[in-house]
């Protein structure tokens, strides 16, 4: 291969995208309680939401290390992309930085970009969709930086979640109030700002109209649809995510669009019932 993609484990890879050889993921790992999970393919959500669930305190999560993602930069391939999520949410991005900085230091012919996704989940799998399709149009090195990084910038991440309680024990709502209109059965619509740290949308009462008034915000806001892939990843709710993408499909037309269930990190955060939505 004249280049590869190495995907950190926020960010879900379809049943293609794993069997082209093209992509690799960077495992984060988590802690829940005594147990030590890796983000890889050995993760077992039912296993893990069972044990959160169970756990009186809330899971953490560790980013690949700088040595992990030098070991990805090894090997014959020219170019090396690396999409990481937010900078803002973890670690990853700065850890693959270094891992860049150390490893080019010997190896200056090797061509190697990190994207700092400003999202997560879904978010990430689009981005390296766009890396691939941006190659495969035969783009140099620098051109595909350049149009990834306008393609990032014009992103938009959504989602609804059950409860948000693992996003603010973990410090990741900043700046955001804390809900406490549980016994309500309010639900907040969320999203990502240009910078990548999480801003709250809107909120509705009950799930289901949270997801209609998320669906109503990304037709509101989104230009250019036909052009676009939708991304959805859900935690446990295949038929909500698509319900989600039926009723986005009402409303925008896209060029096509796929359904993910969510991995470790993604699972962790977004909770059982959780839907993210990127266009």
């Amino acid at each position: 291969m004249e280049y590869k993609i190495i995907v950190d484990s926020c960010g879900e890879l379809t049943d293609e995208m794993k069997m082209s050889g093209i992509y690799e993921t960077a495992s984060l790992s988590m802690q829940v309680g005594d147990a030590h999970i890796i983000d890889d393919e050995t993760f077992d959500q039912a296993d893990f939401l069972r044990k959160v669930a169970q756990s009186p305190e809330c899971p953490k999560s560790s980013c690949p290390s700088p040595e992990r993602y030098m070991a990805g930069y090894e090997g014959e391939t020219k170019r090396v992309y690396v999409v990481t999520l937010s900078s803002e949410l973890s670690g990853s991005y700065n850890s693959a930085e270094l891992g860049k900085r150390l490893y080019m230091e010997g190896n200056e012919e090797k061509q190697i970009h990190v994207f700092n996704s400003r999202s997560a989940s879904v978010g990430e799998t689009l981005i390296a969709m766009k890396i691939r399709e941006c190659e495969e149009q035969g783009m140099e090195f620098e051109e595909v930086v350049r149009t990834v990084e306008n393609y990032i910038a014009g992103q938009h991440t959504y989602f609804v979640l059950e409860n948000l309680e693992t996003l603010r024990k973990n410090g990741r709502l900043t700046g955001i109030k804390a809900i406490v209109a549980s016994a309500l059965n309010i639900k907040p619509v969320m999203g990502a700002t240009p910078e990548g740290t999480i801003c709250q949308l809107g909120q509705a009462r009950g799930i289901k109209r949270a997801l209609a008034k998320m669906a109503e915000q990304i037709a509101k806001e989104c230009a250019d649809s036909k052009n676009k892939i939708l991304g959805i990843a859900h935690c446990n709710c295949p038929s909500r995510a698509e319900e989600v993408k039926n009723m986005l499909l009402e409303k925008i037309e896209v060029r096509s669009s796929f359904i993910v269930d969510t991995a470790g990190i993604s699972t962790m955060y977004a909770n059982d019932g959780g839907v993210i939505v990127v266009l």
